[in-house]
């Protein structure tokens, strides 16, 4: 199986990190399984982007679209374009698709259009609030997504409500299974003060207001 996996923004290099980590597992073990990783570029500044998969072992991408910064109108439409040329070549057998950014939005549209199944994680969410352009981004993936991947029952149920429970897989938060994996991360991190050079008790804090 061929899985191209669509991400863009600093949520889906977290969650992808430890789903891409889980798939790399089952391929060692002997599944069929190929990870085609590509970026966006809708975050691109290093600590958007390059810090996340340095830091959470994610791997390179096999392409970046450098998309940039832009309206929502031209951003997702430089995606699309982008992503549409990629898929006819690599030719996946599913789109892997995470959250509600422009990113998702461009990558769930292009892969229907070319008949390629769609699977997104966190779906289900809803603020319900039509105002937000991540709720339409979220709305337009899960009704037109072939499988539906539920961190939460009420997840399940908002899509159940919408006549597209028969997508919804109750799966549990990606971002609980991080926490598990990458939590000696955090750990060596921890110290606030040790990327300032500053020593406990030894400096005085002075906030102006």
């Amino acid at each position: 199986m061929r899985i191209c996996t669509i991400i863009g923004a600093r949520p889906q290099f977290v969650k992808a990190a430890a789903v891409s980590a889980r798939l790399a597992e089952m391929r060692a073990d002997g599944a069929d399984l190929e990870e085609v990783l590509i970026h966006t570029g809708q975050h691109y500044d290093p600590v958007m982007s390059d810090v996340f998969f340095r830091e959470l072992g994610i791997p390179k991408e096999k392409h970046n679209l450098e998309v940039g910064s832009g309206s929502h109108a031209s951003q997702t439409a430089a995606m699309l374009e982008g992503l549409e040329k990629v898929l006819i070549d690599e030719k996946p057998d599913w789109v892997l698709l995470y959250g509600d950014t422009n990113s998702t939005l461009a990558g769930v549209l292009a892969a229907v259009k070319l008949h390629i199944p769609v699977a997104h994680v966190e779906a289900g969410m809803r603020s319900f609030n039509r105002r937000m352009p991540e709720e339409i981004n979220r709305v337009v993936a899960d009704h037109t997504s072939d499988l539906n991947f539920c961190s939460t029952r009420v997840a399940v149920e908002n899509l159940t409500n919408e006549g597209r429970g028969d997508t919804a897989v109750l799966v549990g938060d990606v971002m609980y299974d991080c926490a598990l994996r990458f939590h000696s991360i955090a750990e060596r991190e921890r110290d606030p003060l040790a990327g300032f050079a500053l020593a406990r008790g030894e400096y005085i804090l002075n906030i102006l207001c």
